[in-house]
């Protein structure tokens, strides 16, 4: 029972920091080796045996800063590796997908390097794109007091098989829109897969809006959440009161035909083969129009993922730009990163990559294109190659000790040549997933 309930405490903690911290992407390139792991290990071990002993600046605020910035560091090195690789010969080698309609589909080709020779085109046609779980609650005078008596509700929510009971109190002096927007708070605080805000009529009635995150119905359900307070631990009559059991659109799956064949989906982001990821934007029109899907020429997706390359590298600068005015660390990240690019500054714009004042890059895309036409263009493209390849060490060197760039007092300096090797620098940071959470 205590082995269980220390389980579902670390799964608590590891759902507070994704949600509140952490970049919400997930990408293939998060799985790792066990070569990788031991890799990661002894660079730790090796940090450690280094490390000075130092005060950290324990404030929400430095938490904060030292967990975006490892999540960043691992998303721009995660974008990085999406190009094609971390390799030397597979980077910027990731071949690019188009669609000839975007309004109906867009696409992303997911297959490897040596797959995309054998990679063929299809035909998509939708006839309906997957939709969510709508429940519009009651519409009541917003600046009415509630007319339920003053006591501790509760009411149940039953969501991908999982049961959550969601507990607050009525006030007597609470009106009907203070407790929609205390439940509307509470509901998408909990980031369950609902979410919540309270709208208003034209009358100045207001209700409460629940929709799923989620797409489409499964295993023949008729839903994606139910609510109800029939068996709840506290007070009921919440639900009925405010409608939250109101389905008001149902959830419908995706209907297209791909190739000729008719086929459905629960979600408007499907597979194709081991080729594409595409994403439903839209119906099509009565006479059968289609989008076409496919690959890039080779010069279109080294373009692309140049500028992908770009996108990430001037991301992660404004993220620790933005705390500047609150961790003056920030600042090294922000000189340092900047330092890289000025280093292959003049290589970077013969390839039609250009330096900002503020360190940002800039495309110029004609530059690019022409340059990568030429005989010369492994030559020209080299610079960008050895810039990508510096940012994904300072990238892992950000992400293997954040606590790097937060402030700090050191106390003590380890003796040279005789020291050991200590989990201090590990444990600080891991302590920073627990501070706000417990």
């Amino acid at each position: 029972m205590a082995y269980n309930n220390s389980i579902g405490a670390y799964s608590n903690v590891y759902n507070f920091y994704m949600t509140t911290y952490a970049p919400k992407s997930s990408t293939p390139y998060d799985s790792h080796k066990k070569s990788e792991l031991r890799n990661v290990y002894n660079s730790i071990v090796k940090m450690n045996k280094e490390a000075p002993v130092y005060i950290l600046d324990n404030s929400r605020e430095s938490c904060s800063f030292a967990i975006g910035m490892k999540e960043n560091a691992r998303e721009l090195r995660n974008t990085i590796a999406s190009l094609g690789g971390l390799d030397e010969d597979e980077l910027l080698n990731k071949k690019a997908a188009y669609s000839s309609n975007e309004n109906i589909a867009t696409a992303t080709y997911i297959g490897t390097t040596e797959e995309s020779n054998n990679a063929p085109s299809a035909e998509i046609e939708v006839r309906s794109l997957a939709s969510t779980q709508v429940n519009t609650g009651n519409y009541l005078p917003s600046e009415e007091p509630i007319n339920l008596p003053a006591s501790t509700y509760s009411f149940d929510v039953n969501i991908d098989n999982l049961n959550y009971e969601f507990q607050f109190n009525i006030k007597p002096e609470d009106t009907n829109r203070n407790v929609q927007e205390r439940l509307s708070r509470l509901i998408n605080n909990s980031n369950i897969g609902i979410t919540s805000q309270v709208i208003t009529d034209d009358e100045n009635n207001s209700s409460l809006r629940l929709e799923s995150n989620a797409t489409g119905l499964k295993n023949n359900r008729q839903n994606i959440f139910h609510i109800s307070d029939h068996h709840t631990s506290k007070t009921a009559g919440v639900v009925d009161y405010l409608g939250l059991d109101n389905i008001s659109s149902y959830p419908t799956n995706a209907s297209y035909i791909l190739d000729g064949v008719e086929r459905t989906s629960h979600s408007n982001n499907i597979t194709i083969g081991r080729s594409y990821e595409v994403t439903l934007k839209g119906v099509s029109s009565e006479d059968g129009e289609t989008a076409t899907i496919g690959l890039k020429t080779d010069v279109e997706s080294l373009t692309e993922n140049i500028n992908t390359l770009v996108r990430g590298y001037n991301s992660f600068l404004r993220a620790a730009a933005e705390y500047s005015d609150s961790q003056p660390k920030s600042n090294r990240i922000v000189h340092e990163m900047g330092s890289i690019a000025r280093f292959y500054a003049k290589g970077l714009t013969s390839s039609g990559l250009n330096l900002n004042l503020d360190g940002t890059l800039e495309v110029d895309s004609d530059t690019v294109r022409k340059t990568a036409m030429n005989g010369e263009a492994k030559d020209v493209f080299s610079s960008i190659m050895d810039f990508t390849h510096s940012l994904v060490r300072k990238s892992n060197q950000i992400s293997l000790d954040p606590m790097n760039y937060v402030n700090n007092v050191v106390v003590a300096y380890k003796n040279p040549g005789k020291n050991f090797a200590t989990p201090y620098i590990t444990s600080a940071y891991s302590g920073m997933m627990f501070n706000s959470y417990c």
